[in-house]
């Protein structure tokens, strides 16, 4: 792996968030995108592709290997639903060349449910009555969590009930937080509605959401991580394959009407969870999806790059502008005409730091020093 040096990428066609540019330079100067080719070292590219470092908007993280996975994969930005204590999530803070985390740190959920069962997390993460969401949220603040997860059930199953639900995003809110409702049964997908919850990820399997809740999601200005992989996984290991096709059409119905649709897996390592989820590839698999799903390449793309970036409020990303931080992923082949183009990855750079899979330099580059 290379330290962050000034590199100038020549010849190489930039997707822009709606297109690609006729080919042109991109210099990397130390950690951000620069203007200043002077002195660079030259890598001609061949007219490959540069995209914007992909953000999957739904992962788990495991241990230093699930950011080398990620970026192996262009993977630049996680957004981790779930990870504690904070002692460990920290450890995967910030380290150089790495895939870059945010995280909810510690959920919260209420005292049944499947996840009230995974070691560890009910003594810190249940949330019972609406007087303790203020403390709750000042916990996690705290702790170093970016935004807040609310893991929902369907009323009478064991989730935080809408009171609670209620109370922990106006407490979230007074903080400035976004607010993530997991939401995988219809009957919790409702339940994230009517407390209104800023983001909601999964999609119910079974049944199309009704055109009323899809509705509603576009008046209330939601946003939808629908997790398709995910949910592909769970249908399979129950047997119930079919059951896929529904939240395939959810999420077509989601986008005509408007909703923004985010990239996210669901990505984890973790035992017990409805499905196996690789770290990486995942993402790769999951714009398939939104492809099948009815998203345009551009739109796919776009779920996985400025879309993200904008709906966490993270500024300085999701595009290939100057000033922004040099996350970047160059592949070859044209992903606008054939979206599984993103899986054929020659170069990565987190923060301007280059990581080559399995290879010295680019297949085809020419390297040079700018005089």
């Amino acid at each position: 792996m290379a330290h962050p040096t000034r590199t100038a990428l020549t010849d190489v066609r930039v997707f822009d968030g709606r297109r690609l540019s006729e080919p042109r330079t991109v210099v990397i100067d130390g950690p951000v995108i620069g203007t200043d080719p002077a002195g660079a070292r030259t890598v001609d590219c061949g007219g490959a592709v540069l995209l914007p470092g992909l953000i999957d908007a739904h992962i788990h993280l495991g241990g230093r290997d699930t950011l080398e996975k990620l970026r192996r994969h262009g993977v630049t930005t996680g957004l981790d639903m779930a990870t504690w204590p904070p002692q460990r999530l920290a450890a995967l803070r910030g380290l150089p060349g790495l895939t870059d985390i945010r995280s909810a740190g510690t959920p919260a959920i209420g005292p049944g449910g499947p996840h009230s069962r995974i070691p560890g997390l009910a003594e810190a993460a249940t949330v019972v009555d609406p007087a303790e969401a203020a403390g709750f949220v000042a916990r996690r603040i705290a702790e170093g969590s970016d935004f807040l997860k609310v893991v929902l059930e369907a009323p009478g199953e064991g989730g935080p009930e809408l009171p609670v639900v209620t109370a922990l995003i106006r407490a979230a809110r007074s903080h400035g937080l976004t607010v993530v409702a997991h939401a995988a049964s219809p009957g919790a997908y409702a339940l994230a509605l009517d407390a209104g919850a800023d983001i909601i990820t999964h999609v119910p399997l079974g049944r199309p959401l009704p055109a009323s809740e899809v509705a509603r999601t576009a008046a209330d200005g939601r946003v939808a991580v629908p997790t398709l992989a995910m949910m592909e996984g769970t249908a399979a290991a129950r047997g119930r394959a079919e059951a896929f096709g529904a939240a395939v059409e959810s999420v077509g119905a989601l986008h005509r009407a408007g909703v923004p649709v985010l990239a996210g897996t669901d990505a984890n390592s973790q035992p017990g969870v409805p499905a196996a989820v690789e770290h990486g590839s995942s993402l790769h698999h999951e714009l398939e999806l939104l492809v099948r799903a009815g998203l345009s390449t551009v739109e796919a793309l776009r779920a996985a790059t400025v879309l993200p970036a904008r709906h966490f409020r993270l500024s300085d990303r999701g595009a290939v502008e100057p000033g922004l931080r040099a996350d970047l992923l160059l592949v070859d082949g044209d992903p606008l005409a054939d979206i599984r183009a993103t899986r054929a990855v020659r170069a990565v750079w987190c923060g301007g730091v280059e990581h080559l899979p399995a290879r010295q330099t680019p297949p085809g580059s020419k390297e040079t020093t700018a005089p």
